[in-house]
């Protein structure tokens, strides 16, 4: 209705003039029309707040959300009372992640959850947990690090412990009790052999016992000892010793910072590195003790296993200088218009530092025609034997020549070397047959590509230490690993919150766009992004199970716990997927409450497929929720027809959702966009989505929204 906006003036004339008489004017009374924007505005004013349309008699369970930056919530500023004002719960739009909770180093942090606990007790208002199990805004990199090989580096001195016997599949002159055997080829790096004890019984820690040799020592000094070692299954390991002071000492095996005399061993290699000096003579030895546990094997790494003196001069002497290419590189090359040099920071083995490269355009007739060479310093001994080790890679697969050269081009070569795709090490040995070996020489002719060298070291085969070994993880280490910790983050983050989170998005966006009836995965996307971990890759479809499982192990018994996604309004083959993975999901024994739709529209979306969308949810007899609501007007300067049609949408929403959810099922609506998005916003920068401003001022959405509620 048009109003008029109506003004009393009077005016007071007085005359001024040499006459004495007083003439009065006399004025009307007149009115003026309210401005359109002030009646508009005076019109959304008359509104209650939102939670004032929801008839909280007949629907005491009907919950009215909000979502909005933690921290703004916790300050208790403006956005903390418009929130508690307007709506029954608040949710996190990241806060309570996973990439908000874990730190770099996998410890979490619950100080900003713990404050929006306080805020929210403070006000009454409740917290609807979001979210437990996502893909996205996962600290990624902290789980991807688990799951990267090992890298183990033997310490460039002399080993005192004498492993000729081990490393030819002998266990002369190393005594044993219970089954210990050499274990050929299973050792951390490929083709190396371990010690292996099988403990049937666990009838003791010396049932099952490995004793090395004598170790020879310098009394006074100290000693470094290196060990590495696994178990078939979680167990208990100790070393206790022959010659010391205290022979069975307490000690912090892996730098955890509490001492024990034991060790736990798991499915993964582990390092066990600690150091001794109480020497009462001039040589021990260790006692490798793997009986505490029942029906347990346990491996230890043959190649790997070290003692040192830390005062002592290393023993290898790299004839290449800068091997690891850090500081260039002084090798010369040639042939077939090739090139050749160091490559950026991080391209390095193990996607650290630098490597050298060269690239040869096409294979050639001889393989001599591309080379690669390095001048020696001296020549090599005639009759030496020389070792050389190197981490190799290609984008493509192909044979390099690496050899021993003279002025002459008469060589001694290591013979071929395979190249992959994946970084492997080569260890190598050929024996210089004259005195004027003096070069390094590899040849590329074969190869086709570019080939990545580092870590190139060359030297007398008399020296131990120094090596590098690559342990990948196998596949039932990293289905350990990632269940292992999908656990720990379940448990922190519902023990952290369950006296006061009700209810959750346990699982998040699991089903596919392109294939709606499949789960989401990174395999073979080269656009996964940083935060991004998908724990269906390596848990399987059962992940969802699992964590409906964890979440009433660890939550409160009665919580309500929901599978959430989007675009369900979009593509109903979507919303079937969906309804048919919760079936499957409860078909393995776990209760699903509810399915959550987010429902981030716009103001063309498909009403039909809207309404459909609700019949297909209402017909699973679960709970249902409308769980992150936002209208796009689709531009940054939208019209006022624009901004009705966006108010008609969010009533429309709000309506369907009443008119075919049966009361009982309606869990309740959290609007995503309480306000329009600043230009710099990571959701929906410059969009005019929200039910209020940026000033905070209602929106012809907010009526609509309103008027869509009454009678909820």
């Amino acid at each position: 209705m048009k109003q008029l906006y109506v003004q009393y003036l009077s005016v007071l004339a007085i005359s001024v003039g040499l006459s004495s008489c007083v003439e009065h004017i006399e004025t009307d009374n007149f009115q003026v029309e309210k401005p359109a924007e002030i009646a508009a505005r005076e019109e959304l004013n008359a509104y209650g707040v939102l939670s004032s349309y929801i008839d909280s008699i007949a629907h005491p369970n009907f919950k009215l959300g909000g979502a909005i930056d933690m921290s703004q919530y916790s300050g208790r500023g403006v956005m903390y009372r418009l929130i508690n004002s307007n709506f029954h719960e608040v949710t996190a739009g990241y806060g309570m992640k996973h990439g908000a909770i874990v730190q770099a180093n996998g410890s979490m942090d619950f100080s900003g959850v713990n404050a929006t606990i306080e805020a929210a007790k403070a006000a009454g208002t409740g917290i609807f947990g979001h979210t437990l199990v996502w893909h996205a805004n996962q600290n990624a990199t902290y789980l991807n690090s688990l799951l990267e090989p090992l890298i183990v580096t033997s310490p460039p001195f002399k080993n005192e412990v004498d492993l000729s016997e081990p490393m030819n599949a002998s266990l002369d002159g190393w005594e044993t009790n219970g089954d210990v055997k050499i274990g050929e080829g299973e050792g951390m790096g490929e083709g190396t052999n371990a010690f292996v004890f099988t403990s049937s019984s666990g009838t003791g820690p010396e049932s099952v016992q490995l004793t090395t040799p004598e170790i020879p020592v310098i009394q006074g000094k100290q000693y470094e000892v290196i060990v590495y070692i696994k178990s078939d299954k979680p167990g208990q390991g100790g070393i206790t010793f022959e010659g010391l002071t205290n022979n069975s000492p307490a000690i912090d095996w892996m730098n955890t910072g509490v001492d024990s005399t034991a060790f736990g061993t798991s499915i993964s290699w582990q390092e066990i590195r600690f150091r001794i000096s109480d020497f009462e003579s001039d040589s021990f030895r260790m006692h490798f003790n793997l009986g505490y546990m029942p029906n347990t094997t346990y491996s230890i790494d043959i190649n790997n296993l070290y003692v040192y003196d830390l005062d002592g001069d290393p023993v290898i002497s790299n004839l290449i200088a800068d091997g690891d290419f850090e500081n260039g590189t002084g090798w010369g090359g040639w042939g077939n218009e090739s090139s050749r040099g160091i490559t950026e920071d991080g391209m390095g083995f193990g996607g650290s530092g630098k490597a050298f490269f060269v690239t040869n355009p096409s294979k050639t007739p001889g393989f001599w025609e591309v080379q690669t060479s390095y001048e020696l310093a001296e020549p090599l001994k005639n009759g030496q034997e020389y070792k050389l080790t190197f981490w190799i890679k290609g984008d493509a697969e192909g044979i390099i020549r690496p050899e021993l050269q003279s002025p002459d081009y008469s060589s001694n070569g290591f013979g071929q070397v395979g190249v992959t795709t994946e970084w492997k090490q080569v260890q190598l040995t050929t024996m210089a047959s004259a005195e004027d070996r003096q070069r390094f020489v590899i040849s590329y002719g074969e190869f086709a590509g570019t080939v990545y060298l580092d870590n190139v070291v060359l030297s007398s085969a008399e020296a131990t230490g120094g090596s590098t070994t690559l342990v990948p993880k196998t596949e039932e280490e990293i289905f350990s690993i990632v269940s292992g910790e999908f656990e720990r983050w379940m448990e922190g983050m519902l023990t952290a919150t369950k006296d006061y989170v009700k209810a959750w998005d346990v699982v998040n966006e699991p089903m596919d766009d392109a294939n709606p009836s499949e789960l989401k995965s990174g395999i073979g996307n080269p656009t996964v992004v940083a935060d991004n971990f998908f724990w269906q890759d390596y848990l399987g479809k059962d992940y969802a199970v699992r964590a409906f499982e964890l979440a009433r192990q660890y939550g409160n018994p009665d919580d309500i716990l929901f599978v959430n996604d989007y675009n369900l309004e979009y593509s109903l083959e979507k919303c079937q997927g969906l309804i048919d993975y919760v079936s499957y999901i409860e078909s393995k024994g776990v209760t699903v409450d509810g399915i959550g739709t987010q429902m981030h529209i716009s103001i063309d979306s498909d009403k039909e497929k809207i309404v459909s969308m609700f019949k297909m949810l209402a017909a699973t007899g679960k709970l249902i929720k409308v769980s992150e609501l936002d209208v796009r007007v689709n531009s940054t300067a939208p019209t006022q027809e624009m901004l009705d049609i966006q108010r008609e949408m969010y009533k429309f929403v709000a309506e369907m959702y009443s008119q075919h959810v049966p009361a009982t099922q309606r869990y309740g609506i959290t609007i995503w966009g309480i306000t329009d998005s600043p230009a710099n916003a990571n959701w929906l920068p410059g969009e005019k989505q929200g039910l209020w401003d940026l000033n905070l001022n209602r929106k012809p959405a907010y009526a609509g929204f309103a008027e869509g509620l009454e009678g909820m």
